[in-house]
């Protein structure tokens, strides 16, 4: 045993949380056009009802994947515990959004103008994930759901 003072002290669990936000968000919800705000929001309003912060924000896995990778990588370390991702037509955003984070991600297809098969696309691009890269996918064009299952998942 060394008679030299000990110099490193924990933190107190208080000061090591004193930078986080109170009030962060839970939940994010992305979408892969602006076009899709109006369906998305839906979510957020049952997300708003049972009190738990949630963020908006629009992204496409296909125009701009780095967007969407960083944001994935990055959402546990801001304290996001669950993404939902709305997308129409080839629906890649929950299975991109999936590859990049560890987090539970549940997918809404989306119909549009040009969606086949009245959005049938969109519904089997959601759910036909490749192995390891889960997500949970709700009915067509049905956010409300996928709000009420991130409130499930991170038990509020």
């Amino acid at each position: 045993m060394s008679d030299q003072p000990i110099t490193d002290i924990q933190e107190e669990p208080e000061e090591a949380f004193a930078d986080l936000e109170v009030g962060a968000p839970l939940v994010g919800i992305i979408m892969g056009s602006k076009s899709d705000m109006a369906t998305m929001e839906q979510a957020g309003e049952v997300l708003a009802q049972a009190g738990v912060a949630f963020e908006i924000r629009v992204m496409s896995a296909h125009r701009d994947p780095e967007t969407v990778a960083e944001y994935c990588r990055n959402a546990r370390m801001r304290g996001l515990r669950v993404i939902i991702a709305g997308a129409g037509l080839s629906a890649a955003l929950p299975g991109v959004a999936a590859a990049h984070t560890d987090l539970p991600v549940i997918g809404v297809p989306l119909t549009s103008s040009l969606s086949a098969a009245g959005g049938l696309d969109a519904l089997l691009s959601v759910v036909q994930m490749p192995p390891g890269v889960p997500v949970a996918a709700v009915g067509l064009d049905n956010p409300k759901n996928a709000g009420h299952l991130a409130l499930r998942i991170i038990g509020a």
